[in-house]
């Protein structure tokens, strides 16, 4: 099965903060068309694939991408449009090859990964096949993945004090993927009436959870808890867990982690973890520690990792060669999976292998900046991975995605839940 593009054009659009991002559409022989939204991030690793943003400060204070959709109306098209393209690889690699950097910097990875993204649906489209079941590799059973509910907003992602960036709930009990959902928005309105009974503004982050002004992260933990409790579900991995996504490099400045008017060391923040791993329902920590503490992060990983799922996300920006490094070093003991990251639909894919084949947990993840499009939903569900995150139960672009997975399950029997 060959690809040929009869047309590839980008637009500026607006992503969910009501920033630009890019839209690509994709149009085959026969005229029929695909298309796909290109998240955007606000917390960023240092060592991601580099998003290409005019610079112009007169539109969008900066932030505009006119120029990387010209890319892919002028020299990404010349370059694909027209070609026998055997498979997805061999989409990416030209595109990898014709920006010719390590960080596709020249192009924008955001002007790639839309176009790879375009092309993996042209791709399930021409086979008759959905999304999912053309994304799921060789020998892997698709799952419908465990959904991670981001209720309480912080760091970068909320005005408020609280430095730690997303309380998320898993409802990893749960017999079904409909009934996970159920779950989490159940959660996220008992939590809504908990916060506005403490007087606690229930106004919404980036990410659709709420942004209430706490400052210490175990005080979120505790409302948490209760709000699971009202929901009448039970607090735990049998029931509905607690996920931390703490982004400890926004934090971090000279050696030490700031937080909650705290100045702590790797040892100490390690230890507050594990306080919060005693007290609390939490089954999974992401970033944790700073991207390039890589000794703590190893400390952490030996405390920590037997218990406790512990996510790199800035640390390995979905990365293969940053992720083997990670494994080699024992430096966490899962990854996050954010597509714009590395650029590509196929190195995202390759980065997933390396962590089946050595044992690595792995969670799908959106953007703080999302549009409507849902093809994490069937990247998650294709590669079996057992794990997506994708903010609260409200906001239309993070409903979609879970509202996707409804369809899923409700299309096909697929087993579900973390692996």
């Amino acid at each position: 099965m060959t690809l040929m593009i009869a047309g590839l054009k980008a637009v500026e659009v607006l992503d969910s903060r009501g920033r630009p991002t890019l839209a690509v559409s994709l149009r085959l022989r026969d005229g029929r068309t695909v298309r796909a939204g290109v998240p955007s991030g606000a917390s960023t690793g240092s060592r991601e694939a580099v998003e290409l943003r005019d610079g112009d400060p007169q539109r969008y204070g900066g932030k505009g991408v006119l120029t990387a959709a010209a890319h892919v109306n002028g020299e990404i098209a010349e370059l694909l449009v027209g070609r026998q393209l055997a498979d997805l690889t061999a989409v990416d690699l030209a595109m990898i090859k014709a920006d010719g950097t390590a960080t596709k910097a020249r192009l924008g990875a955001n002007a790639i990964v839309g176009v790879s993204m375009a092309a993996a649906r042209a791709f399930a489209l021409l086979a008759d096949v959905p999304l999912w079941r053309f994304l799921s590799p060789a020998g892997t059973t698709p799952r419908l993945p465990a959904p991670h509910f981001n209720v309480v907003n912080g760091g970068v992602h909320a005005p408020n004090r609280l430095d730690f960036q997303e309380f998320m709930i898993a409802p990893l009990g749960a017999p079904t993927l409909a009934e996970a959902v159920r779950a989490g928005a159940e959660v996220y309105a008992a939590l809504r009436r908990r916060l506005a009974d403490k007087g606690f503004a229930t106004g919404l982050g980036d990410e659709g959870g709420f942004a209430p002004e706490i400052e210490a992260p175990e005080d979120v933990l505790l409302t948490l808890v209760d709000a699971i409790t009202d929901a009448g579900y039970s607090p735990g991995r049998d029931g509905i867990a607690i996920a931390l996504d703490p982004a400890a490099s926004e934090f971090y400045h000279d050696g030490r982690y700031h937080v909650a008017g705290e100045s702590l060391s790797s040892d100490d923040m390690i230890a507050r973890y594990e306080a919060m791993v005693d007290r609390f329902p939490v089954w999974s920590i992401e970033d944790g520690l700073a991207e390039d503490d890589w000794d703590g992060w190893i400390r952490l990983t030996e405390r920590l990792g037997p218990r406790t799922q512990l996510v790199g996300d800035d640390l390995l920006v979905t990365n293969p060669a940053i992720v083997a490094e990670g494994i080699a070093r024992r430096a966490a003991n899962a990854a996050l999976i954010k597509l714009n990251q590395v650029g590509t639909v196929t190195e995202t894919l390759e980065t997933m292998r390396l962590c089946r084949d050595t044992g690595w947990a792995q969670m799908v993840s959106h953007r703080s900046g999302e549009t409507e499009d849902t093809f994490i939903a069937d990247l998650a569900t294709g590669t079996g991975c057992g794990q997506l995150k994708t903010g609260a139960p409200a906001r239309g672009e993070r409903v979609a995605k879970y509202n996707r997975l409804i369809e899923i399950e409700a299309a096909k029997h697929l087993p579900y839940g973390v692996l």
